[in-house]
């Protein structure tokens, strides 16, 4: 295997999902809907993409109904078949493809981002891997390729941990882990300097990272040294800072469009936004919004 092949995603999905109480008081957030498919299969499908095929959540133990949505539906399935549904029966078979390993580790307490990639350790082993961050729905330009696919391609070719980033405008600066570096080619820059939520008269950018990383093994060992920082919580964003101090890291300006679905704002765009591309209800839905009155 090529140490730059990208096969196994970490998703963390242990989170409360308090923003979107109380629709996720028994629900996990990572199942809300965006039109036809909850958050977390979006994520997952766009690791599909990229050529993942292990996909590691780190849940908690209030998110059963991921697991289940991931795993065979024998009476649906059979329901299905007998009524001659040929076609929501490859709907509901497509969830999860025959070459695509899922498995599953706890998350025993909120101890932030960097814990939870942490607890995929044992299941990543020595290799790079990619993170998906469900909240973010991220959505590549119109016909071309997926953000992680952009970055897997990019990874291929530097073989050094990759974070996705946009720019952001100044007062939203304090919401994201911000990062400056020089230009090391077209939609890439070697980071210098991350920062975690800075206010925004000592951020060194307005370049935020996105929920979308590729990261070499190196990140576990600084995690397990890495003390707690904003929030009481162990930051990824600090772990990735140590590890620049012996390994090249790099920001992609990626081409596509990310919507913050961990916010109730965010959340309707993508709804709406995606709600018109879609094959089946684009069109009706197209004509109802011209009626509305606003």
């Amino acid at each position: 295997m090529s140490s730059t092949t990208i096969r196994k995603a970490v998703f963390p999905v242990a989170g409360l999902g308090t923003r979107f109480l109380p629709a996720t008081k028994a629900a996990p957030k990572e199942m809300l809907p965006v039109v036809d498919k909850p958050l977390i299969q979006y994520a997952v499908e766009e690791a599909y993409s990229a050529g993942v095929r292990h996909m590691i959540f780190v849940t908690g133990r209030s998110k059963r109904a991921i697991e289940d949505h991931f795993d065979t539906a024998y009476e649906l399935e059979n329901e299905l078949e007998t009524a001659h549904k040929q076609e929501l029966l490859a709907l509901v078979r497509s969830v999860q493809p025959d070459d695509m390993v899922c498995a599953y580790v706890r998350q025993p307490r909120s101890l932030g981002l960097g814990h939870a990639v942490l607890c995929a350790e044992a299941m990543v082993s020595n290799e790079p891997f990619a993170v998906l961050l469900a909240d973010d729905l991220m959505v590549g330009m119109a016909g071309g390729p997926s953000v992680l696919n952009q970055m897997v391609a990019s990874y291929q070719q530097h073989g050094h941990s990759i974070l996705a980033v946009q720019e952001v405008p100044q007062e939203h600066v304090k919401r994201y882990g911000i990062v400056a570096g020089e230009s090391a080619g077209k939609q890439l820059m070697r980071v210098q300097k991350i920062v975690e939520k800075p206010s925004p008269d000592q951020a060194p950018s307005r370049m935020g990272v996105a929920g979308r990383y590729i990261l070499t093994p190196g990140i576990f060992e600084e995690i397990r040294n890495q003390p707690t920082g904003v929030g009481g919580e162990i930051q990824l964003t600090d772990a990735i800072a140590r590890l620049m101090q012996r390994e090249a890291v790099y920001a992609f300006q990626y081409e596509g469009k990310r919507y913050d679905c961990g916010s109730k704002e965010g959340f309707l765009e993508a709804t709406v936004e995606l709600a018109l591309q879609h094959p089946d209800v684009g069109t009706s839905f197209r004509n109802y919004l011209k009626g509305l009155s606003l």
